[in-house]
């Protein structure tokens, strides 16, 4: 059982789909890992530490697929490294299969069985696999740090001889995972802190973290959750209501940061342009909803935009931020994942497992899940 570690081929990724960690775990589970050189610097792993945690070191990618029956990886592979896997091989990462239904056929005319751990179900069973809530916990986290960093003044109250500063006024949209760390991390930078999410549970957790609530709480805003625990998109009408709402709470913000998402679909546009334009010079939005269209209207994939005097922060890869404690959770949802299909130190793929049913994209030559089949 040959279990592959390559770099990352594309340039804005820092992460690494394997630590020294991990790896030792894999090889006490019978596999024989490798990773191709270089593959951690970017998230201050070097060589030398997997090799002292049992792996072997490629020196190319090449060298490092070749015969592996598992590829684990952070994003998924570009078109010219799906030739050196092995038909048959597993491929397990980050495959953003969403609008990308040409990158899926290529990977099914590899003969590759491919898990979207994006696809995880939500339940208690796969918690320590949850790439999502591990990765978007420290987005929220480094969103406000990134806010803070570009804001011009002192988050907490203080108290000095020359005078008092008064406390950040912080805005957080959005309460899923990577809101509610953004909320607590505001509140442990001093801030004072408010809230909105279109998930009436939301309300509860946003009050326990010391934030006040902020929400049109109509029926619709009632029955705006998903079985699964996600956020649905709402009407028009009460997007409308929710905007007309918070666009004088966020004139009076100095500090705003969105991280409302809907898997599959573009970011829900929260913030306008006319409410940028109405925060005072100074403040700061951090979009951390960017890379899927964005939920500030201004804001730019990679950019700082200056509106104004008024900053819009559109970092991409937030997590990718902080790369190696990133990687770390990572890698440890990975092999949470993984462990599912090794028994008696073999791979031995329970197919028939609902993680991996709702995680498998392809298999056999063909796209199998229901989600991204062809449509008659």
């Amino acid at each position: 059982m040959k279990i592959a570690i390559p770099a990352e081929t594309d340039k804005g990724e820092p992460r690494v789909a394997a630590t020294p960690d991990t790896v030792k775990r894999l090889v006490a589970l019978g596999a024989t890992v490798v990773v191709e050189k270089g593959a951690g610097l970017q998230a201050g792993v070097v060589d030398a530490d997997y090799t002292a945690a049992g792996a072997t070191v490629a020196g190319s990618a090449a060298e490092a697929h070749k015969d592996a029956d598992v590829v684990l990886k952070v994003r998924r592979p570009a078109k010219g490294e799906l030739s050196g896997y092995k038909p048959g091989a597993l491929l397990i990462g980050m495959l953003d299969p969403y609008g990308n239904e040409g990158a899926l056929a290529e990977i099914a005319a590899a003969k590759i069985a491919a898990f979207s751990m994006e696809l995880l179900p939500r339940i208690t069973r796969a918690q320590s696999m949850d790439v999502l809530s591990s990765q978007a916990n420290l987005a929220g986290y480094r969103g406000v740090i990134d806010a803070a960093a570009e804001y011009g003044r002192a988050i907490p109250m203080m108290m000095t001889a020359a005078g008092t500063v008064p406390a950040a006024r912080i805005f957080v949209m959005g309460a899923g995972v990577a809101g509610l760390q953004a909320i607590a991390t505001a509140r442990r930078l001093g801030g004072v802190v408010t809230a909105t999410d279109v998930r009436p549970a939301a309300k509860e957790q946003v009050e326990s973290l010391g934030a006040k609530f902020v929400a049109v709480e109509d029926e619709e805003f009632k029955a705006a959750e998903t079985a699964a625990g996600y956020a649905k998109e709402m009407s028009k009408e009460y997007q409308a209501k929710q905007a007309a709402l918070v666009a004088a709470h966020i004139a009076k913000q100095d500090i705003v940061v969105t991280t409302a998402a809907i898997p599959g679909r573009p970011s829900p546009k929260l913030v306008s342009k006319a409410m940028v334009e109405s925060m005072k010079p100074g403040s700061v939005l951090v979009d951390l909803a960017v890379e899927r269209g964005g939920n500030v209207e201004l804001s730019k994939p990679g950019e700082v935009v200056n509106v104004n005097g008024v900053k819009v922060v559109g970092y991409t890869n937030v997590p990718g931020r902080l790369a190696a404690t990133a990687s770390s959770l990572y890698a440890k949802n990975l092999f949470a994942f993984l462990e599912l299909m090794i028994k008696d130190k073999q791979l031995n793929v329970p197919w028939d497992d609902e993680i991996l049913k709702a995680t498998l994209l392809t298999r056999d030559g063909a796209v199998v899940h229901p989600n991204f089949l062809k449509k008659a």
